[in-house]
Formats: structure tokens, C-alpha cells, sequence
């Protein structure tokens, strides 16, 4: 009973210390408000989930709009996996193995994410002794789910369209004039050229 105090205390300390995923990720989400973002680079987030993933806009937006859904822990555990495999000390690696873990995978963790059970089992005895690629399955499995369900749905979403349809301040907008026409008395109507000049 202790232990389960013990172990909720440390998860609840990794998590306020956190915030969010930033004790297990390189990409320090900078808080960056829509307007910072030209339509330009959105538009290259609909070209496909990886190009998202390559800009740290996109991410950060991307982010926002699965909290929004309530699923922001999809995209802050892949986050976590690539900085867990860019770790290249052992006993890092170890302390960021065991910290996705508790935060991800294992029952009732804070911000578990939705996985299969047998993939959850393997983690459980690789993380004795975790290798690189110990949460590669489960990564690509959040990757698969956040590209075929969430990524979609973000391209159709309000934050992603308001942005894509924005003018840049630098802009000009031309404004095409219209042609004219006159119509007689007999409802007929004739064009008036000198109204086009």
C-alpha cells in the first residue's frame, strides 16, 4: 500500500515538474500563437502527417488540437519515444524508460495511452532492461492511430482552416472590377464600354 502511495507521489512530482511531456522531450514546445504562422507553412502540413511532424508549428498546433479532443498524450508519448531513443547514456536512458512507462503504458498511468494488451506485456519485460527500440512497437501504433484518425480531422478543423485561409499582412489584394451593362427601354440590355475604362 506504501509503495502504491510512493510510486503515485513520484508520477505526480514527474508530472507537475513536466507540465506536460517536456521532461521526456527535446522539442520544448515554444508557445507560438496561430498568427506566427503563415499560410505557407500550414499549407505544407496537408501534404502528408510526416511533413507536420518536420515543422515545430505543426506540432505545437497539432498538439493543441488533441487537446482539444482529449488526446494530447498521443502526440507527448511519441514525442517522448523519439527523445527516449535519441538518449544515448545508459542510465538516462534507464530513468527515461522507466518515467514513459509510468506516465504511458502501465495500468492507470496518468496519461495512458491506448494500446493492446500484448504490446503493453512485452514493454513490461523489456523495460527490465530497455533497449533503444523497447517502445518502437507502441510508437508506431500511436503514430498509425494519430495519422489515419486525428490528422484528418485536424485538417478539417476551425484552428487549421483559419490559418491556410489568412492573408498574409504583406499582400495585396486586387480587386477586379465589374463590367457594366445598360439596359434600353425595351429591356434590352447593351454593354457600355466606356464604363469598363
Amino acid at each position: 500500500m506504501k509503495d502504491d502511495k510512493d510510486k503515485k507521489s513520484r508520477i505526480s512530482r514527474l508530472l507537475t515538474k513536466s507540465g506536460s511531456h517536456e521532461n521526456v522531450s527535446p522539442e520544448k514546445m515554444a508557445t507560438t500563437k496561430n498568427s506566427d504562422v503563415s499560410p505557407e507553412a500550414a499549407l505544407q502540413w496537408g501534404e502528408s502527417f510526416e511533413e507536420l511532424l518536420r515543422h515545430s508549428d505543426g506540432v505545437e498546433m497539432f498538439s493543441k488540437f488533441l487537446k482539444s479532443e482529449f488526446s494530447e498524450e498521443n502526440i507527448q508519448f511519441w514525442l517522448a519515444c523519439n527523445d527516449y531513443k535519441s538518449t544515448r547514456s545508459d542510465s538516462k536512458r534507464l530513468n527515461k524508460a522507466k518515467t514513459i512507462y509510468a506516465l504511458y503504458i502501465e495500468a492507470d498511468a496518468p496519461k495512458e495511452i491506448n494500446i493492446d494488451h500484448p504490446t503493453k506485456v512485452t514493454i513490461q519485460q523489456n523495460i527490465r532492461l530497455p533497449t533503444v527500440s523497447c517502445f518502437d512497437v507502441a510508437q508506431s501504433k500511436v503514430f498509425s492511430l494519430m495519422k489515419k484518425d486525428s490528422y484528418p480531422r485536424f485538417l478539417q478543423s476551425n484552428m487549421y482552416l483559419r490559418i491556410i485561409k489568412r492573408k498574409n499582412p504583406g499582400s495585396t489584394m486586387y480587386r477586379r472590377r465589374s463590367r457594366s451593362c445598360v439596359f434600353s427601354d425595351h429591356a434590352e440590355a447593351t454593354s457600355n464600354a466606356d464604363v469598363w475604362l
